[in-house]
């Protein structure tokens, strides 16, 4: 990401290392993603071993190919965890609508890697039931660690007004620009929006392959005045975006994918007293529960509405954006769930659990 580009650099005494990848698009432009990314990381995997030899491999999907570089290290006592980020066989559908041949070899891939894996992090209850029904891991080998937010990270701090160029309200977003993250019904929302009202703008951080396709829409649909691209951005843009917006909007469509999934911007707006409005999935619902309004599934005019609402309420926004930030403060955030993940890795070397 922007700001963390170096092949090789320490970091509260982490070492780290990087490798270049350009995003792919289609069914040939993930294979050679994902043939870039396995290459390197099997390289940079051997020769961080013969300087520091290492006990586990925590490998985080996607691809759920990673198993391929743990295989190696197996002989040499190396344990492979998997972290389940994605479940890429819903993903494909969600991004190609159909199943076929590279379906099920997503499906293939991903019990190979719960196969390889000691363990299995889970983000949430419903990655974790797939686990053990789809990758046949006991129960008592996977553990749901939610990616929650950082609260040092994640800082309240003043509005910066400029952002809303002049305009009395903000909408704000962060997240992956891809084709299931709806954007497009974003730009419905907001076309919508305009039509009955003039003093919202909109703020869009964050990129993905899709990014350009939505500057496009947004400038044939005639919004590029009360919208901002900003691309991806260093934490401090981020927080001001952020900060300022009196609402943040969750527009990812009804797929199997998005509807099983944790987002961490859910969780990243509710850190920063944000409300929001978002489509009817589930575990979306689980994590902002009252924090959020929720519109009916691809129904990009209930969406305005619901924003609509939120805009016309002061004290209803304050009580959600309350309401969020307690959520996370006291149930969701990296205080909390760091505790499980420290729990796996005794459990890993052998060691006591408190």
């Amino acid at each position: 990401m922007k700001g963390y580009e170096k092949k090789y650099e320490v970091i509260d005494d982490i070492e780290i290392y990087r490798h270049a990848l350009k995003e792919g698009k289609g069914a040939f432009g993930y294979l050679i993603e994902y043939s870039q990314a396995i290459f390197w990381e099997f390289y940079l995997s051997w020769k961080i071993y013969f300087k520091n030899r290492f006990h586990v491999i925590h490998g985080c999907n996607p691809p759920d190919l990673i198993f391929l570089t743990a295989l190696f290290f197996r002989p040499f006592g190396v344990k492979y965890i998997f972290d389940h980020h994605d479940i890429n066989p819903e993903l494909y559908i969600s991004k190609f609508e159909k199943k076929g041949f590279f379906y099920n070899l997503m499906v293939l891939f991903e019990k190979l890697t719960f196969k390889t894996a000691k363990f299995s992090i889970a983000t949430n209850e419903s990655y974790k039931k797939i686990a053990i029904e789809r990758g046949g891991m006991s129960p008592e080998k996977v553990q749901v660690v939610r990616s929650g937010p950082k609260l040092d990270r994640l800082k309240l701090i003043d509005p910066l007004m400029d952002l809303k160029k002049g305009k009395k309200y903000l909408i704000g977003y962060i997240g992956v620009i891809g084709e299931q993250e709806g954007l497009d019904l974003l730009l419905e929302s907001a076309k919508y929006i305009l039509s009955v009202r003039n003093d919202v703008h909109f703020g869009i951080v964050g990129g993905g392959t899709h990014l350009q396709e939505i500057e496009q829409l947004c400038t044939e649909m005639g919004l590029s005045d009360n919208f901002d691209f900003y691309g991806r951005v260093d934490d401090k843009t981020m927080l001001e975006v952020l900060n300022t917006a009196d609402i943040c909007v969750n527009p990812d469509k009804p797929t199997a994918m998005n509807d099983l999934s944790t987002m961490n911007k859910i969780m990243e707006y509710m850190a920063l007293k944000k409300p929001i409005v978002q489509y009817t999935l589930k575990e979306g619902k689980f994590s902002a529960q009252d924090a959020s309004l929720y519109a009916k599934n691809t129904d990009p005019i209930d969406f305005a509405k619901k924003i609509i609402t939120l805009l016309d309420d002061d004290n209803l926004r304050k009580e959600m954006g309350e309401y969020g930030y307690n959520r996370v403060l006291n149930e969701l955030s990296w205080e909390h769930e760091n505790k499980k993940l420290v729990s796996i890795y005794k459990r890993i070397f052998g060691l006591k659990i408190a």
